[in-house]
Order: structure tokens, then sequence, then C-alpha cells
């Protein structure tokens, strides 16, 4: 009978951790993805639409060019996009105060608050999880999630740089 060396079985046992954090990350996108296509669906937006929605709400005011670069969408896409935003009540287009020959794209704030009951459920369980969570664990697990999604956001530009991905027209 062959004994397994304490750093093989270490090793395969981080391995597996590993491996199951990246399923479960899977998982989560998945689940996400869903939640936000309901979410989306209530308020009668497209998918592509209701990203859009979301990116104009964290990053905005943005400009379309701006919005096309952070959603990866061609501009021609981008300008029906806002046009059914706005048509919705969603955004409001606006001249750019510091170029009064641009446009910048804001999000209507008397409208966010649809949004954001829809997420309550989300919203309450995740108060609930954090809660069982010391405020060292929180900061771990919140600088994880920041350098996950940095990974994503250079996968995702590698891809596109490479000429690998297109992005998608909506």
């Amino acid at each position: 009978m062959t004994s397994v060396a304490p750093e093989d079985s270490a090793a395969r046992a981080r391995r597996r951790t590993t491996n199951h954090i990246k399923e479960s990350l899977r998982a989560l996108s998945i689940q996400l993805s869903l939640l936000n296509h309901r979410v989306g669906a209530r308020l009668e937006l497209k998918d592509v639409d209701f990203d859009c929605l979301d990116l104009i709400n964290r990053h905005g005011p943005l400009s379309p060019s701006a919005l096309a670069r952070r959603a990866g969408l061609h501009p021609a896409t981008m300008t029906g996009i806002l046009d059914r935003l706005e048509r919705g009540g969603w955004i409001a287009r606006e001249r750019d105060p510091s170029d009064r020959r641009a446009v910048v794209v804001r999000p209507q704030r008397d409208r966010v608050g649809e949004v954001y009951g829809l997420y309550s459920g989300m919203n309450g369980s995740m108060d609930a999880l954090c809660a069982d969570y010391d405020e060292a664990e929180l900061q771990l697990l919140a600088g994880f999630l920041e350098r996950v999604t940095e990974a994503g956001r250079i996968a995702t530009d590698d891809l596109t740089d490479a000429g690998h991905g297109q992005a998608p027209t909506g």
C-alpha cells in the first residue's frame, strides 16, 4: 500500500476547493442572469436594454459612445436601445454641460424605485447572509469578489482585443 504525502493530499484538497469556487461562481452567474432576466421582463425591458439601464444607473451620466464601449455594443445598436429606454421613461438625453454639442444619458430617478423594489427579495437575502459574517470576513469576501470581477473584465477585454469575441449587437 502506498501512502500519500501530506503535501499531495493538501494540493488535491486545494484544487478541489478552487474548482468548487469556480463552479459556484458559474452557478451564481447563471442565477443572477436569470434574476436579471425576470426583473427586466417585469419592467418590460429587453435583456440588453436592462443591462444598459444598469450601466447608466451605476456609471451615468454617460455619453452614448461611452455607454456603447462599456456595454460592448455597436454605437448604432446603442441608438435603438436608448430610444426604447427614453420612450419607456427610464432615461433622459441631455446636453453635456462640458460640451454643449454632445449628449449625455442619465437615469430618470423617479423610475429607479421600481427596479429596487423587484430586487428587494434578493437584497434582503443578501443582508441576512452577510449578517452571518464578521467584518474581517466580509472584507475578505468583498476583496475576492472585486478581484474576480476585475479578472472577468480583463478576460473580456482580452477576447475583444484579440478579435476572438464579437460584441453582441442586441
